[in-house]
């Protein structure tokens, strides 16, 4: 047995289960706002197992989907003006304003091609000197320090044919929006593991210090995703609300101190 099948364990699947009912006072909205966690809550057949007063919003956790048709117009506009343009292959069939998208744009001769990474785009770059390349910077900080980290290797190397068109989002901006929304009402939050082993927990703890609502870091097997409705529970039960990392095997609760420097160092 290796450390992960700790987390599927379905018989502490159930008694997690059988606490969260059994402890639950009145309802409980929570949100998760990674789209990772989304598809294991789906997956793993979670939804379906929890009690009716625990009810689950999904909140802004996947970046295609957060992709402003405004957005591909401007990948669409760039793709007109004979530029290479690279991009992860899942913003090739997001519409823009007019319902199109790059794969149509691709189908009527746009030089777009899907890539990786962004190195592999600055590895395009170089092997075309006479064209310019543009690699779509989409995604939430999980993605940021990479792609900062492919501006800096084309600045150390002089590559003057690559740019970055960056339109990245940020999750704490987002949460302040969702926290102060009183017609959503959001109990807790569920916050995303990747993002987090980026920039720690700190940016996190307004939702419990100004708004009052608990928040846990967690992981994406079911375990992870059960015993962070547990924290839930009891936070709400004892009327606290802290920001608890519970995905210690991944995040630190400081982030990753290179990632966030590399950062700092190219987009401030």
């Amino acid at each position: 047995m290796n450390l992960l099948d700790n987390f599927k364990n379905p018989q502490l699947c159930q008694k997690l289960l059988h606490s969260i009912q059994n402890e639950l006072d009145g309802e409980l909205r929570f949100m998760e706002v990674c789209g990772t966690h989304t598809v294991a809550i789906f997956r793993s057949g979670i939804r379906s197992l929890l009690t009716d007063k625990v009810i689950h919003l999904s909140g802004p956790g996947c970046p295609v989907c957060v992709t402003h048709d405004s957005e591909v117009a401007a990948f669409l506009d760039l793709a007109q003006k004979n530029a290479i343009i690279a991009t992860f292959g899942d913003l090739m069939r997001v519409p823009g304003p007019d319902k199109k998208s790059l794969k149509a744009a691709q189908a009527e001769g746009a030089r777009i091609t899907i890539v990786y990474s962004p190195f592999e785009a600055l590895k395009l770059a170089q092997d075309n000197p006479h064209d310019q390349v543009v690699f779509l910077g989409v995604g939430f900080e999980t993605t940021t320090p990479t792609i900062a980290a492919t501006i800096n290797m084309a600045a150390e190397q002089k590559i003057t044919n690559f740019s970055v068109l960056c339109l990245h989002k940020l999750v704490p901006p987002a949460l302040k929006a969702l926290a102060g929304d009183p017609d959503i009402g959001v109990h807790a939050f569920l916050l995303p593991g990747h993002v987090s082993a980026i920039i720690g927990i700190e940016p996190y703890n307004f939702l419990a210090t100004k708004h009052g609502i608990p928040a846990v870091v967690a992981g994406f097997e079911p375990v992870d995703i059960l015993q962070a409705l547990h924290l839930f529970v009891t936070m709400r039960r004892e009327e606290k609300a802290e920001v608890v990392n519970a995905y210690t095997r991944v995040v630190a609760n400081a982030g990753n101190p290179k990632a966030k420097e590399m950062v700092d160092k190219i987009f401030t």
